[in-house]
């Protein structure tokens, strides 16, 4: 009889406002995977307890928050769990860069499996400051990391994912620092909050984040997809997840403008046109990343061409944009 793995719940950094509590995570076996370890068979290894991932299914959770409030949350036949609570001054309770640190625990102390990190797994929701000049969501792949979303099968993609390590993969050039200017806005001392939203998997999640920090890019709410939705047929009305999420963001706070960054890989020019449309006046530019695709760039610059409504720019660089942000007045 094979030893079980300990249990451990892993928390997605989430948003929410002062009177919204909302946080998503996975409750999981703990299959002990580094994420600096280097070695082609470790890395297939990695890959490998990322996919074949343990969930914990219907099991109670508690949320607890610094004033010691606990929230209840259930996790579903996947092991994912989603909380979504109307409370009261959450704003009060974050750090300065309005981070609201939560700690989770399985509820049955008594559960009959070892629990890693003695029942402690921290979370965190961002809670934007009122005084955010605008918001900032991006993609990842191929926007500020290297992925090969346009490659002939999407070879590249299974190789980046399955053969490198987060530590050795390379952010795009200048990526990192536009990102910060746009954080720290005009004033050079703001928290415009960032959100990273992509169509990878949540199996991914830790390693984006890890690549995320390792780069030094600014700390904002990672949003993916579940395996679930990878393989399920859609109906031809049905949007995106990643057009959702954005969707979602942009109504939690009707009162912040938006910057939306992607690339011109995939269907990013039309999600993100089609946004600007449902939200007049709210996106203050559109930021497409040119991939090395020569047949979509040309479909891109078509659509920036004729679209009049939104600041639209497909950019080879990211001087080209960071110039463009500072011309408008959203970077110093």
């Amino acid at each position: 009889m094979f030893k079980k793995d300990p249990l451990q719940i892993i928390a997605f950094q989430s948003y929410g406002t002062h009177s919204r509590f909302y946080l998503r995570g996975r409750a999981l076996e703990d299959e002990t995977i580094d994420l600096e370890q280097k070695g082609l068979f470790k890395l297939l290894i990695n890959t490998y307890k990322r996919f074949e991932s343990d969930e914990v299914k219907n099991v109670e959770l508690n949320l607890r928050l610094p004033n010691n409030k606990v929230v209840k949350v259930k996790t579903d036949s996947h092991g994912y769990f989603k909380s979504e609570e109307t409370l009261q001054d959450l704003n009060t309770l974050t750090n300065k860069e309005g981070w609201l640190k939560v700690i989770a625990s399985y509820n049955d102390v008594n559960i009959k499996r070892k629990i890693t990190k003695e029942n402690r797994f921290p979370a965190e929701i961002l809670i934007p400051s009122m005084s955010a000049e605008y918001g900032v969501i991006s993609d990842i792949d191929d926007t500020i990391i290297h992925t090969g979303v346009a490659s002939f099968l999407k070879w590249r993609v299974l190789i980046n994912t399955f053969f490198k390590g987060a530590f050795k993969r390379i952010p795009l050039e200048g990526a990192a620092a536009f990102y910060h200017m746009l954080h720290r806005g005009a004033s050079g001392t703001n928290a415009n909050p960032i959100f990273y939203v992509s169509h990878s998997p949540w199996n991914l999640y830790r390693y984006l984040e890890f690549f995320l920090k390792t780069n030094n890019f600014p700390k904002g709410p990672i949003l993916l997809r579940s395996m679930n939705s990878i393989f399920k047929r859609k109906k031809t009305s049905e949007k995106p997840e990643k057009q959702k999420e954005i969707i979602n963001i942009l109504k939690m706070y009707p009162e912040l403008n938006f910057i939306l960054i992607g690339d011109s890989g995939e269907h990013d020019a039309d999600i993100y046109i089609e946004i600007a449309e449902l939200f007049p006046k709210r996106i203050l530019a559109i930021y497409l990343r040119s991939v090395d695709h020569k047949e979509k760039s040309i479909r891109v610059k078509g659509l920036f061409d004729t679209y009049k409504t939104t600041p639209a720019l497909l950019v080879n660089s990211s001087k080209e944009a960071i110039d463009h942000a500072k011309a408008s007045g959203f970077i110093k």
